[in-house]
């Protein structure tokens, strides 16, 4: 359906870029389905697939940023406000806070693979204080592969790239592709060992006779 609606409106690059950042800033919009319909237009002759993973990463990385700000500058007096939930708001920063000093650039890079921190690994870590430069390095590389990877599976696979993303996760996917490529590298390395000459071990075995024999 969204595909549809990019390929109608023509303007499904700028569409790809808001959907993107928006979602990144926390709004729970389609974002990377968005991805997906632009790769698989790509691969149909619609856009460049380099276009469409620059503005993917580009839109991934200035939105976060955006709820990093957000979180830093007004989530802390959101949280701690006195009202209903408050102790649960709290928790937020009491454990949240720990976790980010030892976790925070894991946290900021996988989370952009995981649909539900996508759109709160952001401003969690502008709530619990992470250092800018910190977020923004790791952050950054995370939209970038992120776009990347989801850009050339979805060029490479079409839709079915997108249903096994929905099925495995990203990170499920990414590991079954590597354990693929393990295998396989495996498997070539063994079939290039030399094989055995079974002619000369013979030859070998009457040589040692012989030689027991004439001692």
């Amino acid at each position: 359906m969204l595909a549809t609606i990019v390929d109608v409106s023509h303007v499904g690059l700028p569409i790809l870029f808001v959907l993107i950042a928006v979602e990144s800033m926390g709004v729970p919009l389609p974002g990377e389905t968005a991805l997906f319909a632009a790769s698989i237009l790509a691969s149909k002759g619609r856009f460049s697939i380099e276009a469409v993973i620059a503005i993917a990463a580009t839109a991934a990385i200035l939105g976060d940023n955006v709820g990093y700000v957000i979180g830093r500058k007004f989530g802390r007096r959101l949280l701690e406000a006195p009202g209903r939930f408050e102790r649960h708001r709290r928790a937020v920063i009491t454990y949240g806070q720990p976790f980010f000093d030892k976790h925070g650039p894991k946290a900021v890079f996988l989370g952009r693979f995981v649909s539900g921190l996508r759109i709160t690994a952001a401003w969690l870590a502008g709530v619990n204080r992470m250092r800018w430069r910190d977020f923004l390095f790791w952050n950054a590389l995370g939209g970038i592969v992120w776009a990347a990877t989801v850009g050339v599976l979805a060029y490479s696979f079409g839709h079915a790239a997108e249903r096994a993303i929905k099925t495995a996760g990203l990170a499920g996917l990414i590991g079954a592709i590597v354990l693929t490529l393990v295998l396989w590298i495996i498997v070539r390395r063994r079939h290039k060992q030399p094989l055995v000459d079974e002619g000369a071990l013979v030859a070998e075995a009457e040589d040692a006779l012989d030689e027991a024999r004439a001692g």
